[in-house]
C-alpha cells in the first residue's frame, strides 16, 4: 500500500506535471471506484488543474475549485503515460480503474491511470468541492510529518492500543501504514506489542523523532523518482518490513513475523524484544 512517503511523491509529480494543464477526457473503466455521483466526474473536463496535495495517504488533484481525490488502498497505483490510447478503455478488462486525459501548455496530450491488481477491488475516487467532504480525510488525525511531539504524545496517551495499531489508525496518526510503521519500531527499538499510553517520556521522544527521520529519509528517496519506478524505491529501503528470513542489518538474528486479519508484520526479537518472539496466532492455531 502506498503510504505517506510514496503519495507525497506522487502528488509532487502531478504538481510538476500536470499543474497548468487542462483536464480533457475522464475515462471511467471501474464504475466501482466511484465514490461520489454529484459533482459527476464529467464535471473535470475542461478544468485547469491548479496543484496536488496529500491528506494522510489520500491523493489529491486540485481541479480549479474541484478535487480529484482518490485513496490507493492496497493494491491501487497511478501511472504517468505520455502516450496513451486514444480509444476509450473497456469497462471490465484488466487493472484499470480510471484514465485522466490533459491538454497542456505545451500541446502535449497525457495522461494519468489509476490502476488495481487483485481480485479485491478497494481503490476509491472522490470528486469533491472540499477534501474534508470525503470520510476518510474528515477523519484523519494529525499528520505524521507535522504533529508537534507534545501533539504525539497526546495522540499515543489517549489510546491503550499496541504501538503498531496506534501508528496505522490514520484516526490518530495520518499517513503511516504498515510497511514504515514496522521500519519506525525496529529503528525506535520498540516491541509492536507495547502499550501505548505505558511508554515513558524518553522512549515518546525517541520514537517521535525515529518516526521523522524515517519518514523525512523516506520522503528524500521518493520525491523526484519517476511513478514507476516509486514501489522499488520503498522495497529497496526496507530494514525489515517484507523481508521475513533474512537477517536483522543492526543485529544480524533472523527477522520475524507474525500474521493478524489479512496483514503481516515485520520485526527483530534481538532489536525490539529482548531476544522473544511475538506470539503468532496463525501458529497458535496450527499447534492446536
Amino acid at each position: 500500500m502506498p503510504e505517506l512517503p510514496e503519495v507525497e511523491a506522487l502528488a509532487d509529480f502531478l504538481r510538476e506535471h500536470a499543474t497548468g494543464a487542462v483536464i480533457g477526457r475522464v475515462d471511467v473503466a471501474a464504475l466501482s471506484v466511484l465514490k461520489t455521483f454529484d459533482p459527476p466526474i464529467t464535471a473535470l473536463s475542461g478544468r485547469d488543474v491548479t496543484g496536488a496535495a496529500r491528506f494522510g495517504k489520500h491523493l489529491g488533484l486540485d481541479c480549479d475549485g474541484l478535487w480529484l481525490i482518490t485513496h490507493l488502498s492496497r493494491a491501487g497505483w497511478m501511472r504517468w503515460q505520455d502516450n496513451p490510447s486514444s480509444t476509450p478503455p473497456k469497462p471490465g478488462k484488466g487493472p484499470l480503474a480510471l484514465r485522466v486525459h490533459f491538454f497542456t501548455p505545451e500541446g502535449l496530450t497525457p495522461a494519468f491511470d489509476l490502476t488495481e491488481a487483485g481480485t479485491k477491488k478497494r481503490l476509491a475516487v472522490w470528486v469533491v468541492k472540499d477534501p474534508s467532504d470525503v470520510p476518510g480525510i474528515a477523519r484523519l488525525g494529525p499528520d505524521a510529518m507535522v504533529a508537534t511531539e507534545s501533539e504525539f504524545a497526546e495522540v499515543l496517551a489517549g489510546t491503550t492500543a499496541r504501538i503498531k495499531n496506534a501508528l496505522v489508525d490514520q484516526s490518530l496518526l495520518a499517513g503511516i501504514g504498515n510497511a514504515y510503521s514496522d521500519e519506525i519500531l525496529h529503528t525506535a527499538k520498540l516491541s509492536p506489542f507495547a502499550n501505548s499510553s505505558r511508554l515513558t517520556a524518553e522512549q515518546i521522544t525517541t520514537l517521535y523523532g525515529t518516526m521523522r527521520s524515517v519518514l523525512t529519509d523516506a520522503i528524500a528517496r521518493s520525491v523526484g523518482q519517476d511513478a514507476a519506478r516509486l514501489k522499488g524505491e520503498k522495497r529497496s529501503g526496507m530494514r525489515v518490513h517484507a523481508r521475513t528470513g533474512l537477517p536483522c542489518p543492526v543485529c544480524g538474528d533472523v527477522v520475524r513475523e507474525v500474521w493478524f486479519a489479512e496483514r503481516s508484520f515485520q520485526y527483530c526479537a534481538t532489536c525490539q524484544t529482548g531476544g522473544k518472539p511475538l506470539a503468532d496466532r496463525r501458529m497458535s492455531r496450527l499447534l492446536k
